[in-house]
């Protein structure tokens, strides 16, 4: 079993090394990027996402509406250009709803989500890393026992996006999408959950 994961996991690394649009050092370089900017804004920080889910601080939502909406244009007028490509995963129902459930108990106990985990990892929090270890085992139980959990993942509706709905006004539908998002980001509250140790950095500087 950990043959053929490890094979899956070199695997991975060989598909991006060969794809024309990019290489390792490129994936290096956003990943280096995207921690800086998580750093700089501080979501990874367990108050950040732990004061969203108490509506007490905004700056979460706020970077992820402005992310996905910015990105959404971006990204499709680089696939339309043939700079970039993605590839759509499949509508499964079932495991969207099971997984949304169990992803958002962790996260309002954890305080953390995929991409902000690892940034606390490097950042030298244990509690951070006993759950990172815990997600590896996670991924490797689901990976073993997906046979078994697979009838429960449909119904599977296909390869949608959110084009394929618009078709004769994918650009426009695309355009209006990205900028109905960056708008709620703007439009939502400045507020920010404070803890002690932020008003120690705001009062230093």
């Amino acid at each position: 079993m950990f043959d053929a994961m490890l094979q899956r996991f070199v695997h991975m690394f060989e598909i991006v090394a060969a794809e024309g649009h990019g290489s390792l050092w490129m994936v290096l370089f956003i990943g280096f990027v995207f921690g800086a900017i998580i750093q700089w804004s501080r979501v990874d920080k367990f108050e950040k996402i732990a004061g969203f889910a108490m509506l007490e601080d905004m700056t979460v939502p706020k970077m992820l509406f402005f992310a996905i909406g910015f990105a959404s244009i971006f990204l499709y007028v680089l696939i339309e250009i043939g700079l970039a490509h993605y590839h759509v995963k499949p509508v499964m129902l079932g495991g969207l709803v099971i997984g949304a459930v169990l992803f958002g108990i962790a996260m309002a106990i954890f305080g953390k989500c995929p991409g902000t985990g690892p940034i606390s990892v490097a950042e030298g929090r244990i509690d951070v890393l006993v759950g990172a270890i815990g997600g590896i085992f996670g991924g490797l139980f689901f990976t073993w026992a997906y046979p078994w959990l697979e009838p429960i993942m449909g119904p599977d509706y296909g390869k949608l996006t959110l084009p394929r709905f618009f078709e004769g006004q994918e650009h426009l539908a695309v355009l209006i999408y990205g900028l109905a998002l960056i708008a709620v980001a703007f439009a939502l509250p400045n507020i920010e959950y404070l803890d002690p140790e932020d008003h120690e950095e705001k009062a230093e500087v």
